[in-house]
């Protein structure tokens, strides 16, 4: 996940507007809010927080994380619609399921989505990697064995889990699993509500597009492993150094979708 460390030059994004980069933190005031709205949920599907065949969340709940009222959710969601980014489902079971990633029709929103709040996405980037590294020295200063035990089955359920969707919800345990073994409620709340900072939609880890989907999956499996076994040796310096290193991927991901946003724009 992308280190950003005092280096301006990796902070800088390509068209970068001066515009107050709050747009998740704050309610919509623009006239326009279901373009903004439909701009952030198409952001959030191409750069992977819902992956192909991932339920979106209710109306109320989309609602509720963007500021805005159940009518302009509802207009953004028709929008996708029409556009084939994801289909709807009736029933107990029913909702609206991601059905397409990233067209080329999905650049401009990505670009318009990242570009406005990229200040703000590299500062909480840097603060997250700092704060995973705190936790994970907590987790091996603190955890006991039965920790050690859960970090390691979750590591290679990690392993086993198929490409995309699974691997995205095994991730999540994995590292709340190290929260939870550094015993320290504040920090793990803290990290939580930075991550959703980073979010363009609602707090979910952004999983990047399929052409490097399962060569991230594969860099991310060997830092976990690095990581529970400093975890278990109660090496928490090293345990601190290898989360660091291992949360940039993220901010990684962010700079390619712009990269690639700004790439189909110019052809």
């Amino acid at each position: 996940m992308a280190d950003q460390g005092s280096d301006a030059s990796t902070r800088a994004a390509p068209r970068v507007s001066d515009a107050p980069p709050e747009l998740l933190v704050q309610p919509l005031r623009s006239a326009s809010r279901v373009d903004e709205i439909t701009d952030r949920l198409v952001t959030a599907i191409a750069i992977g927080e819902y992956l192909p065949g991932a339920r979106l969340p209710a109306e109320r709940e989309l609602a509720a994380a963007l500021g805005v009222g159940r009518m302009t959710v509802r207009a953004a969601l028709a929008r996708l619609l029409e556009r084939g980014l994801i289909e709807t489902q009736r029933g107990k079971s029913g909702g609206s399921f991601v059905r397409e990633q990233w067209p080329d029709a999905s650049s401009g929103a990505v670009l318009r989505t990242l570009t406005s709040r990229w200040e703000s996405l590299a500062d909480t980037s840097e603060a997250v990697r700092r704060l995973h590294g705190t936790i994970a020295r907590a987790a091996a200063e603190n955890r006991d064995d039965d920790d050690v035990t859960r970090l390691h089955s979750l590591v290679e359920a990690f392993a086993a889990a198929e490409s995309g969707q699974d691997s995205q919800r095994a991730d999540t345990l994995l590292h709340l699993a190290i929260s939870a073994a550094a015993r320290n409620e504040t920090l793990s709340s803290v990290l939580l509500e930075l991550e959703s900072r980073i979010s363009i939609v609602a707090p979910a880890h952004l999983w990047g597009s399929p052409a490097g989907m399962r060569a991230m999956e594969a860099r991310a499996l060997a830092d976990h492993r690095r990581l529970v076994a400093a975890i278990a040796d109660r090496d928490g310096d090293l345990a601190s150094e290898i989360a660091r290193e291992h949360v940039r991927i993220d901010f990684e991901l962010l700079q390619e979708a712009l990269r690639h946003a700004n790439e189909t724009l110019a052809r």
